[in-house]
């Protein structure tokens, strides 16, 4: 923890590695229907089979994502995508799949990519390693996530390493930063990372989250503005550059995992087109607030 009084960020409880107003169901709601079997000359069976068919469950998932997308739509105008993903239920929307400049995040996927590198070969991480490592994610040194990255292989280890994560849409390039992914593949590899079934172990998952939950103050803004009171632990990476190819505007994506009774949040957000880091950050914060709090008005069946 980075020990700053009250923040709502928990720490796992393994060993560092030693090595959504008003209720969805509106006039929008699409329906779910129910059909049972009944005879056509025998009326009191109809009956009694309607009594026994449930009512029509109301698509609570569906009629979040249309407003989610008319909120994407109305703030981001084709620059900003989300995804999230709840690991407690089934609830996941993605709105957007354009493809973005990583910055920042990638560092995420470049600290997963060693920790699976030394796993595979029965090594732990250097000191050298984990120094870069805190540097990397908790203060987003480019230094330290360069060193890492060659670490790795760059972008063949990257990639080698993102088939493992089970990722589709994202291209490491020479420059890690400029490295291209969507909000679907930030969500795939956050999944990928949480699993107990993944390619990290306890270790290296208790590792990796605990560092994003250190994150400086200064950074510590994306994800964390759509926690709620009942939010125990928040974990988040933040990416912010000027793109050339985009007249100097700035990147700003988000990256990052909530969890509350109830519910274990991944949460992705990219977006570009800004003309200040601040407008960017004011952005990302909106859509993902919006997001969960669309997604936490979803009826949830109750946990065993």
């Amino acid at each position: 923890m980075s020990g700053r009084g009250p923040s709502r960020r928990g720490l796992l409880a393994a060993a560092v590695l030693a090595i959504t107003g008003g209720g969805a169901a509106g006039a929008s709601a699409v329906w779910r229907l129910t059909s049972g079997g009944e005879s056509a000359s025998d009326p009191e069976g109809r009956a009694a089979s309607a009594a026994r068919t449930p009512s029509p469950t109301p698509d609570y998932l569906a009629a979040a994502r249309v407003k989610i997308e008319a909120y994407v739509q109305r703030v981001g105008n084709g620059q900003v995508a989300v995804a999230v993903k709840d690991r407690e239920s089934d609830i996941a929307v993605t709105v957007g799949d354009a493809r973005f400049q990583t910055a920042s995040i990638v560092k995420v996927d470049i600290l997963a990519a060693l920790l699976v590198r030394a796993q595979l070969r029965n090594q732990k991480i250097t000191d050298s390693d984990r120094r870069n490592a805190k540097k990397m994610i908790t203060a987003s040194d480019n230094d330290a996530a360069t060193a890492l990255y060659h670490r790795i292989g760059g972008e063949s280890g990257l990639t080698t390493a993102n088939r493992t994560f089970g990722m589709k849409e994202t291209n490491p390039k020479a420059s890690w930063g400029m490295t291209t992914t969507t909000v679907a593949d930030q969500i795939r590899l956050l999944t990928s990372l949480t699993y107990a079934d993944g390619p990290l172990d306890e270790d290296g998952r208790a590792y990796l989250f605990d560092l994003m939950s250190q994150v400086e103050e200064d950074q510590d803004w994306g994800v964390p503005a759509a926690a709620d009171p009942g939010t125990t632990e928040v974990y988040v990476k933040n990416g912010w550059d000027t793109i050339s190819a985009d007249g100097g505007l700035w990147q700003v994506n988000t990256i990052g995992r909530l969890v509350e009774p109830g519910h274990d949040w991944l949460v992705a957000v990219l977006s570009n087109h800004h003309r200040t880091q601040a407008a960017g950050i004011r952005k990302v914060e909106a859509v993902a607030k919006y997001t969960l709090d669309e997604l936490r008005k979803i009826p949830t069946a109750p946990t065993a």
